[in-house]
């Protein structure tokens, strides 16, 4: 029987028994929208972490100096105290690093802590996050002024007390006004607004539009202590992710240069990239998509099994079918393939329901919580796929019972 015949005689045989058809493909339903949909989350969340956090909190194609790691990390007690005695990293090792770094890549000083700011337009607020840098902090971060300006390398030559606000310090501290050309104070220090940040949303619960970024040379230095407790850190930005390995080793030289570390000597200083405070949660993405498989695994297999039970009492019903098609000319390849695309045919239609249902089920987790989603294709290829193999892994035992009935036992069953 030609392959069309067989899944045209299948397809008929799934409308003539729609409600058996139903309950046969409703564990593969199951389980697929099960996958798709844990899929989903987990690629939503990855996507989340990878482009906002690594975008917006590091920045793309950078790394961090830090005396220690910001982020991440699987540090014991003891391994976490060694490296609070670790030297801090210094405005002299931040210029000696600047001047290292080859034509192309790009540099800024990060200095921050939080604060309590005030205005005479506003009694009270929250903290915000308070940061001393250098100009090129605003295009290694890819900030965006929406009113006013960024400050730029004149207000850093003359160490002028102005600052960029973000958009929640902007509704906080000034309603009703414009803030650009009034005067912010952090730790009782004036600084004039000269810029508002476009929205940048949050990482991780920490909103980015709280935050008040001054000239490193302004009296913002002095606000976050940098002379004494050492930066917070420096940034460096290469030009694409392929120069990330040969900056980070300039770096490195610089440093364990200043720090006279022998040869051998572990590094007294962190180097932090994206991936590097990402790879906790890219290990932990990997076992969640094994678990968002496995898990609705167990969906597909109890559908395998209802399809082969189901199959078995569709051979019983049909043995005089089966000896009718025997008997005019039926060889044992054309049941055995008449079953087997019925058994795949009902699967592959369960898996494409799952997958809708799971497209749908992830679009209403993604209303409903703050969890985000995104339905890979990957996942619903491997949906269809698993769909067709449990569909014919189902279906070889009953199809084979059929192909081997005895043509004139068959006629002769009621």
């Amino acid at each position: 029987m030609p392959f069309l015949d067989a899944v045209r005689l299948a397809f008929q045989q799934i409308r003539v028994q729609k409600l058996k058809s139903f309950f046969t493909l409703l564990g593969v339903t199951i389980g697929v929208m099960f996958l798709i949909a844990v899929v989903s989350v987990v690629n939503g969340m990855g996507r989340y972490v990878e482009r906002d956090f690594a975008g917006k909190f590091l920045g793309v194609n950078t790394f961090n100096l830090r005396k220690k790691p910001d982020v991440g990390g699987d540090y014991s007690e003891e391994e976490w105290k060694k490296m609070e005695r670790r030297p801090a990293v210094t405005i002299e090792d931040a210029y000696a690093v600047r001047d290292a770094l080859p034509r192309g890549a790009h540099w800024a000083i990060q200095d921050s802590r939080w604060g309590q700011p005030t205005t005479r337009y506003a009694k009270g607020g929250p903290q915000v996050l308070v940061e001393a840098a250098t100009p090129g902090l605003f295009a290694i971060k890819d900030l965006v002024v929406r009113r006013g300006r960024a400050f730029g390398d004149q207000d850093a030559m003359i160490g002028a007390d102005v600052a960029v606000i973000g958009q929640e310090v902007a509704e906080l501290y000034f309603p009703g006004v414009d803030p650009v050309g009034r005067d912010v104070l952090v730790d009782r220090q004036p600084f004039q607004v000269i810029g508002v940040l476009e929205k940048q949303g949050t990482v991780f619960g920490l909103s980015l539009d709280r935050q008040i970024i001054a000239p490193f040379s302004s009296s913002m230095a002095r606000v976050t202590r940098s002379r004494d407790n050492g930066l917070y850190g420096v940034v460096v930005q290469g030009a694409n992710p392929a120069e990330q390995a040969s900056l980070q080793e300039t770096v490195r030289e610089v440093m364990r240069r200043r720090h006279k570390l022998r040869p051998g000597a572990p590094d007294d200083f962190t180097l932090e990239s994206s991936e590097t405070a990402l790879a906790q949660w890219l290990s932990l993405k990997r076992y969640l998509v094994l678990a968002g498989i496995a898990l609705p695994a167990i969906g597909l297999v109890v559908g395998a099994i209802v399809i082969m039970n189901i199959m078995l009492v569709a051979v019983a019903e049909r043995t005089r079918e089966i000896g009718v098609r025997k008997s005019l000319g039926a060889r044992r390849r054309d049941i055995l393939g008449q079953f087997l695309a019925e058994s795949t045919a009902l699967s592959v239609a369960g898996a494409a329901l799952g997958v809708a249902l799971g497209v749908v089920l992830a679009a209403g987790v993604r209303a409903a919580t703050p969890l985000p989603t995104e339905v890979a294709l990957w996942s619903v290829l491997v949906s269809v796929g698993l769909g067709a193999g449990v569909g014919i892994v189902a279906g070889v035992y009953p199809a084979s019972r059929a192909a081997r009935l005895d043509p004139i036992a068959a006629l002769r069953s009621e």
